[in-house]
């Protein structure tokens, strides 16, 4: 099947190329330019307006669910209602995400999303899990029931990644607490990125933590040991190691626009990734929610536990995307880096995700003139047409 995309700007890795094509055969993008140079031979052809925008699909490595459904809700069919919701924000990726929670229910989610991952399914791909705690600290807890919250254990890990089938992409811990600087190693030793997160480390730990082989930061800001002039602290340590790649939730709400230019200034569009760390309740109505058995109330757009933590959010993608496009000093392809292709890069899989690129699949967004998703292609399969993000 030949489907052609024209008309709009398409951004590339190496810049924008106004009033321009996509020609995907089979799911995979086969030729990409200026529209005056547009192959005819096609079954499909989708014309776009001038003031349209095609990027790479959204990935996000740090969802925990959407419409009604979660992870850890450990059943297929929550798994297949976020893949087939996320590409009305212009997410074609995803990694599910997990919780602190017993051994028992983590082990469950995991063995359902590495049964999830050999079925056929419509929507984003999941690329994998990311493991969010139970190896974090009580000072940082957070929305993670304290209750389930334990010391690092590799043997615990390996039990968990052989019930994943080996799909955990990405584990959250706090290096600093026992046996964690040990977990970071054995991780980055095996292929799985450590991230710091819900940790009080202090710079010096989170310095060592990068010597062993700690790769990213989660929700840079949330849940971490603050900077302080006399103990930079995990977001000192950040912005200081160049090796570390920082996730963030741009909702306005986890995070002023202040902070964020702090740390788009600091850190530059090639170390951020925009995630929204959403739970059920994003695309539901206002009201009480569950999350890790944990009644959570959505009221103005905040997701917030009963003592009034922040739970998670109910943010989009593309409403991250647009938030961030409203700094003058960012640029289509500054946008398109931490919305797709770093988060590519950092899983190893931007051989075929994360840009535009020939040979890639055919994961795309539409972005009108006001940066609300207009279409997204997943995988070269057209999955919505109105306006959704």
């Amino acid at each position: 099947m030949r489907k052609l995309v024209t008309g709009g700007t398409v951004v590339t890795e190496t810049g924008m190329i106004e009033n321009g094509y996509i020609l995907i055969v089979d799911g995979q993008i086969v030729d990409y330019g200026h529209k005056e140079n547009t192959q005819k031979d096609v079954d499909e052809v989708f014309e776009l307006n001038e003031t349209d925008i095609i990027m790479p699909g959204f990935i996000d490595i740090h969802i925990h669910g959407a419409a009604g459904h979660d992870t850890m809700d450990a059943t297929e069919e929550a798994l297949r209602v976020m893949a087939e919701t996320l590409p009305k924000e212009g997410t074609t990726s995803f990694l599910a995400t997990t919780i602190t929670d017993t051994d028992e229910h983590i082990t469950d989610a995991l063995r359902n999303a590495a049964k999830f991952s050999k079925t056929d399914y419509d929507g984003a791909e999941m690329l994998g899990v990311h493991l969010e705690g139970p190896f974090i600290s009580l000072q940082h807890a957070g929305a993670q029931p304290e209750s389930c919250i334990i010391p690092s254990s590799i043997e615990l890990f390996e039990k968990w990644q052989k019930a994943a089938e080996g799909l955990i992409r990405v584990v959250t811990l706090a290096p600093e607490e026992k046996n964690g600087m040990e977990l970071v190693r054995y991780l980055g030793d095996n292929d799985v990125i450590p991230s710091i997160g819900h940790s009080h480390a202090t710079f010096d730990e989170v310095s060592e933590a990068v010597n062993h082989g700690l790769k990213h930061a989660t929700h840079l800001f949330n849940a971490m040991r603050p900077m302080h002039h006399r103990e930079p602290g995990v977001v000192g340590a950040v912005f200081l190691n160049a090796s570390l790649l920082a996730e963030i939730i741009f909702d306005r709400i986890h995070v002023t626009n202040e902070m964020v230019r702090l740390a788009y200034r600091t850190l530059g569009s090639d170390r951020m990734m925009l995630i929204t760390d959403s739970m059920r309740g994003k695309c539901l109505r206002e009201g009480t929610y569950d999350l890790g058995g944990q009644e959570v109330t959505i009221n103005g757009g905040e997701a917030r536990l009963a003592n009034g933590t922040l739970a998670g959010s109910v943010l989009k993608m593309s409403d991250a995307v647009r938030h961030l496009s409203s700094f003058e000093e960012s640029s289509e392809l500054d946008v398109m880096k931490m919305a797709s292709w770093n988060a590519a890069k950092s899983l190893g899989v931007d051989d075929r995700k994360g840009s535009i690129k020939k040979g890639k699949d055919a994961d795309l967004v539409v972005l009108d003139s006001e940066l609300s998703v207009k279409q997204t292609f997943c995988r070269g399969n057209k999955v919505n047409h109105d306006k959704m993000g």
